[in-house]
């Protein structure tokens, strides 16, 4: 366990180190949800287009998939593992890159806007993946979400890979849960057979 731990905080080192003056307004930008808020709007308005009124089952599906994930990293693993962010732990304290003195909370494992951003890119890449081919990059976007976190220096590595994998797990709960409410929803509006 020691040695993973190590390697956690050699990769964060070598990953936080590529920094300049220039990136650091825009990574701090990029962290924030409402930087991708044109995206979020986008992708609503690919889901009613193709979807119409169904598609309301599948914006409760990606707000079930973010309660998981946030719930699961922040309400339990971040105060059950206890480990403390980069930015808050004293022996790094010096050789991380911070970006205006940002620290975020006080603990970090595992990351949650990587279940998060993962949770929804899953949903996105399961729903239109038969439709539009290009949907697989939706996971350059979770990629690089969860990487502003390490450039930021309040994530490791294995919180973002760990974070991932919630994420993953949510939004394949969340989908199953779109799929079963779509089929209840077409259910009801079929009127039964008379005998």
């Amino acid at each position: 366990m020691d040695d993973l731990l190590e390697l956690d905080k050699r990769l964060l080192l070598w990953f936080n180190g590529f920094h300049t003056q220039a990136l650091d307004p825009l990574m701090m930008l990029m962290t924030k949800t409402i930087f991708w808020l044109p995206l979020y709007l986008i992708l609503v308005f690919l889901v009613f287009k193709r979807f119409k009124m169904e598609g309301w089952f599948f914006l409760a599906a990606v707000a079930l998939a973010i309660l998981l994930a946030d719930q699961f990293t922040s309400g339990f693993m971040k105060p059950f593992f206890a480990r403390l962010r980069p930015s808050q732990e004293p022996s790094l304290e010096g050789l991380l890159h911070l970006v205006d003195g940002y620290k975020g909370g006080r603990y970090g494992f595992a990351s949650g806007h990587a279940a998060n951003t993962f949770a929804t890119a899953f949903l996105i890449w399961r729903l239109f993946k038969d439709i539009y081919r290009w949907v697989g990059l939706i996971f350059l976007w979770a990629l690089l979400m969860a990487y502003t976190r390490i450039y930021l220096g309040v994530h490791y590595p294995g919180d973002i890979l760990v974070g991932a994998m919630v994420g993953l797990g949510c939004g394949w709960l969340a989908f199953k849960f779109f799929l079963w409410s779509k089929s209840t929803w077409a259910k009801r509006k079929t009127p039964s057979s008379l005998v």
